[in-house]
């Protein structure tokens, strides 16, 4: 039998939440962005859910129950991620990884909250989410207030005397990224010559990009998603610019680079460690690339996500949201990502960012500082 169902909402539309899973199944759900311009993203998120639950079955499932995998598309919509969460919620949903927008965890947080649900994002870095005090969220990823100061650390370090830009997108992850990176810098006693936004799903930047030129801008550090960086880099370089591009998280997959093509070479974004390098997902990792599945970007946070909810539950007994909740925050997890534990928030106690580089063949490794 299959466990998984595909859940394709658009504006107006309506999730079928029937009950095509047998009644002692424990359902549970990922969220995230599988059509729009951050659908790479949502596959990350799909491809991690669909192995854990599937890892997690064939061990022998939960309280001697099945998982049954549900998948909502929020197109990185924060209304349409809202509607999900609500129908999730109305199911008797326990668990929901996700979703990968800060704009769109947010407000499903709170329906979520309302109907009692345990959500585990793996991707949205937004300090906010884990900021409001809710009982009912985690993330098993880091924050921007800590990515940017990464980023801006670099930046002060290694172009001290150089003309900065910083751009955003107007989002809630861009510009609370572009926004921490800019505390940082200014706080190591670096001052951008520009600050300018843009709005999500532009496609021309010319007239940022004759700005870059006109000022002599060395590197700008973009907060906002890969779709846009990637068309920012294309058209710095069709300009003749050499300007390095920097930017966090939401470029780190390979569609990226299939948009700036070898023009990707030089561009620079912080991350965690590649968990795919860690030897407690050596055997995930390699179970993906059977199935011909790069587990790049947030694919082992999603997995990490459900092994955090699916230990817990063991442990509890039960898949009560406070229950789990609070065993989750006393204890130690074994994970994909390694050892995880979280603090009263709901955020992991230990992250560490890095900075990483793309060269032209359009992959990219960690700089060693």
């Amino acid at each position: 039998m299959k466990f998984i169902k595909l859940i394709g909402l658009t504006a107006g539309a309506s999730i079928a939440l029937a009950s095509v899973a047998l009644a002692q199944d424990i359902p549970v759900a990922v969220a995230s962005s599988l059509t729009g311009s951050e659908s790479a993203f949502g596959r990350q998120f799909k491809n991690g859910a669909e192995l854990a639950v599937a890892d997690i079955n064939a061990a022998g499932g939960l309280l001697n129950k099945k998982l049954a995998l549900q998948v909502g598309d929020d197109a990185c919509d924060p209304k349409q991620a809202r509607s999900i969460a609500e129908k999730f919620a109305s199911a008797r949903i326990p668990f929901v990884a996700g979703h990968y927008c800060s704009s769109s965890s947010i407000p499903a947080s709170e329906a979520y909250a309302d109907g009692n649900v345990l959500q585990i994002s793996p991707g949205s870095t937004n300090p906010l989410f884990t900021e409001r005090k809710l009982a009912n969220v985690l993330r098993v990823c880091g924050r921007d207030d800590q990515q940017g100061f990464v980023a801006g650390e670099y930046i002060a370090k290694n172009y001290k005397g150089k003309n900065i830009a910083i751009l955003n997108d107007k989002t809630t992850y861009g510009k609370g990224l572009a926004d921490e990176t800019r505390k940082a810098l200014n706080k190591a006693g670096v001052t951008e010559k520009m600050f300018e936004s843009y709005n999500k799903g532009d496609k021309d930047f010319n007239a940022i990009v004759s700005r870059l030129k006109r000022d002599s801008i060395d590197l700008v550090y973009v907060g906002g998603y890969h779709q846009e960086a990637g068309l920012i880099v294309r058209q710095m370089r069709d300009q003749g610019l050499k300007t390095v591009l920097m930017a966090g998280d939401a470029i780190n997959d390979k569609e990226f680079a299939s948009i700036t093509g070898p023009a990707a070479e030089g561009t620079l974004f912080t991350f965690g460690p590649d968990p795919r390098n860690k030897p407690t997902a050596k055997a995930i990792v390699d179970r993906f690339k059977a199935k011909n599945i790069d587990p790049e970007g947030y694919t082992l946070y999603t997995y990490a996500a459900f092994q955090v909810w699916s230990q817990a539950v063991a442990k509890a007994g039960t898949t009560d949201t406070k229950k789990v909740m609070d065993t989750i925050k006393a204890g130690e997890w074994d994970t994909v990502l390694g050892k995880l534990a979280f603090d009263a928030k709901g955020d992991i106690k230990a992250i560490d960012y890095v900075v990483y580089k793309w060269d032209a063949k359009g992959d990219y490794a960690e700089l060693k500082q």
